[in-house]
């Protein structure tokens, strides 16, 4: 999968596009798929992917994180 984005995961600062992630099921859609993963620190993230690559289009925190409103 490649990345549009650039981005690492906010919470343990890995590579979007890059292994470990997991991928927990993917689903067509009209102009390509949604795919949701979860990264190496458990993260849940949704991608969208079409023909231009691959975009996090949101993403959760770990478990094991807890909220913070200073987080947002």
């Amino acid at each position: 999968m490649i990345s549009t984005t650039g981005t690492v995961c906010p919470y343990c600062g890995w590579p979007d596009d890059a292994e470990p992630f997991h991928m927990v099921s993917r689903h067509g859609t009209a102009t390509g798929s949604t795919v949701w993963t979860r990264c190496g620190c458990g993260s849940l993230q949704v991608r969208a992917v079409d023909n231009g690559g691959a975009r996090i289009v949101s993403r959760s925190r770990p478990a094991d994180v807890p909220w913070s409103p200073a987080g947002q």
